[in-house]
């Protein structure tokens, strides 16, 4: 069987090692060492001076909003999680869907004036599959009209915009940690701003709203993430540069063996280092996607329709015409991703959906954008052995 993703683990013994200590300290949660120091060392790798480890994604989102002290209407995108939209609504905001670019998939910013109203607060814009939105435009905006600026950048671990961090933009962002992303910590988040009094307000959200040890300065949550969940991260961090070269390796032989299918990839913008978080497909139809997704099922390869439906569909929400988004969620599907898929795997994938489409070998369809960049460079290091993979 080959799922959709696979957590990476580490060996067990490097785990076991931090949970001993965990054993010794008899310190489990509450802003404990091992969180101390997984916090210092993610800085460090992604060159950052703030971040607050949490204890997911959603919540990261929570304190976001909650920390901007936001009402009102918030600008956001049909096309990603539902708990970009669901959070909004949660903190008793109005999610405004704006229509997605056909190409990156992320929200366009041509359209996001047309949706500002005097009740507009912010804009809070998916980083769609770890790929940058036009963070230049969304800011102009954000300025013109007095904006705050959120990006859920939870597929983003790794990914670089103008030889940055993405989690460097915004008056926040957040990202997972969740067993699914390249880097997890089983269960987790984290939240980023480069405003030291902003980062202040979210630490002290994150635990309560405590300021110090009988006082209470914020209307607070519990946020926080244990030693336990911290460990993992540690375990995972120095493993997260291989894990990145292996996906580029990956998604690279994917774009190699499907170059004369009939479909569609991401398109990626302005981007110095993506991460291969996911490895969409954009079908020509959604009969075609279906009949592919059912194929690859009877041979036990499972993919993903993600993201599907469109937000703006939720039964908590108003009802808008997303156009672009609509006709994307109904024709997207991700193929498996992970540090364990093979090269083997990929071929078997890529030759089923070839077989299925029956595809016009004299046909050629060139790789999209960030395909031909890469696909030379790493057919050598694939071909040399340069590089070592599983297969």
């Amino acid at each position: 069987m080959i799922p959709v993703t696979k957590p990476f683990l580490p060996a067990e013994r490097e785990f076991k090692a931090y949970v001993k200590t965990i054993w010794e300290r008899q310190w489990l949660t509450n802003n404990g060492p091992l969180v101390n120091t997984l916090e210092l060392k993610l800085k460090e790798y992604l060159n950052l001076d703030h971040l607050l480890y949490v204890s997911n994604g959603t919540i990261a989102l929570q304190l976001a909003i909650k920390a901007l002290d936001l009402t009102g209407e918030i600008i956001t995108t049909p096309f990603s999680f539902v708990a970009t939209t669901s959070t909004i609504v949660w903190q008793g905001c109005n999610p405004v869907f704006v229509d997605i670019d056909p190409e990156t998939f992320n929200i366009d910013p041509g359209k996001i004036e047309a949706a500002i109203t005097p009740r507009t607060s912010a804009i809070l814009a998916t980083h769609v599959y770890g790929t940058p939105c036009d963070i230049d435009a969304i800011q102009q905006i954000a300025h013109k009209y007095n904006l705050k600026v959120i990006y859920d950048a939870a597929h983003c671990f790794g990914t670089r915009y103008k030889n940055k961090s993405i989690f460097e933009y915004g008056d926040i962002s957040t990202t997972s940690f969740h067993s699914t992303k390249l880097f997890h910590t089983i269960e987790g988040g984290a939240v980023f701003t480069r405003q030291p009094d902003l980062l202040k307000k979210m630490a002290i959200m994150r635990n309560f709203g405590y300021s110090g040890t009988d006082e209470f300065s914020e209307l607070g949550i519990n946020a926080k993430n244990c030693e336990f969940h911290a460990a993992m991260g540690l375990c995972n961090l120095p493993h997260i540069d291989e894990i990145l070269k292996k996906r580029k390796l990956l998604s690279s032989h994917y774009l190699l063996r499907l170059n004369k299918l009939d479909v569609k990839f991401q398109k990626l913008h302005n981007v110095d280092e993506y991460n291969y978080a996911y490895f969409p497909v954009l079908f020509r139809s959604e009969e075609l996607m279906k009949e592919s997704k059912e194929k690859l099922e009877l041979a036990q390869i499972y993919c993903r329709r993600y993201f599907y439906p469109s937000l703006s569909a939720l039964p908590y929400v108003n009802n808008m015409e997303m156009p672009v988004c609509d006709d994307v969620a109904k024709r997207i599907m991700c193929l498996p991703l992970y540090h364990t898929l093979t090269l083997a795997d990929v071929d078997l994938i890529c030759r089923l959906l070839l077989r299925t489409q029956n595809a016009d070998q004299n046909n050629v369809t060139e790789p999209a954008h960030f395909g031909t960049l890469i696909t030379t460079q790493i057919e050598s290091e694939i071909n040399t052995g340069t590089v070592k993979i599983d297969a």
